[in-house]
């Protein structure tokens, strides 16, 4: 299920599709009739975390996905933290590791969730122990790694290849296997790994 606002945040008057006028032209945007309140639809922006530990990449399966998918540790940025603090957070709150190091992959578009996401290659020590969300991980060699076609499929390819890897993606009947069931469930309440 995708949730929409239909409602003004300030007084609770439902949205109206409403043209006005800003710095780029006109523009229609869900406003608030009663107040003025503009409902942007800004992208929410989404942390990736590439997860290296003792020279290989965890990749992880959240519950609510089929057997066959493995994706980055991902999770949305909480307010008053830096994206470096989000993702360590993020990587303790999902496996229990501990950040060492945090290096910038890059953003990337995400655009079916209308999210951006940061990605970035961590180093992390300690004891693997996954959160509830969590319900499987694999540790891979850089060689193993395999890429999806999709926002932090692209964030793990673009690492690979400054680590001296071309990358490999998967072929489309791989990635729709991978992803079998998937596209039928309700998106779960955590953000999308790919």
């Amino acid at each position: 299920m995708h949730y929409e606002v239909r409602h003004c945040s300030h007084c609770g008057t439902a949205l109206q599709p409403i043209t006005l006028a800003e710095d780029g032209g006109d523009k229609e945007r869900l406003r608030c009739p009663a107040c003025g309140w503009t409902h942007w639809n800004n992208p929410t922006p989404v942390l990736a975390a590439i997860v290296e530990i003792d020279g290989k990449v965890l990749l992880a399966r959240n519950a609510a996905w089929p057997g066959k998918m493995f994706a980055l540790i991902t999770g949305f940025m909480e307010a008053g933290e830096s994206p470096q603090e989000g993702i360590a957070r993020e990587v303790k709150e999902e496996t229990n590791l501990d950040v060492q190091s945090t290096t910038l992959v890059g953003a990337y578009e995400f655009l079916r969730m209308n999210q951006i996401i940061i990605a970035y290659h961590v180093v992390a020590t300690g004891q693997v122990q996954l959160s509830p969300e969590l319900v499987d991980y694999r540790l891979y060699d850089l060689a193993d790694l395999k890429c999806w076609p999709a926002g932090t499929g692209y964030a793990l390819a673009d690492w690979l290849r400054t680590r001296g890897h071309e990358p490999v993606f998967f072929t489309a009947e791989e990635n729709a296997e991978r992803r079998r069931g998937l596209d039928d469930q309700a998106p779960a309440a955590t953000p999308p790994k790919d």
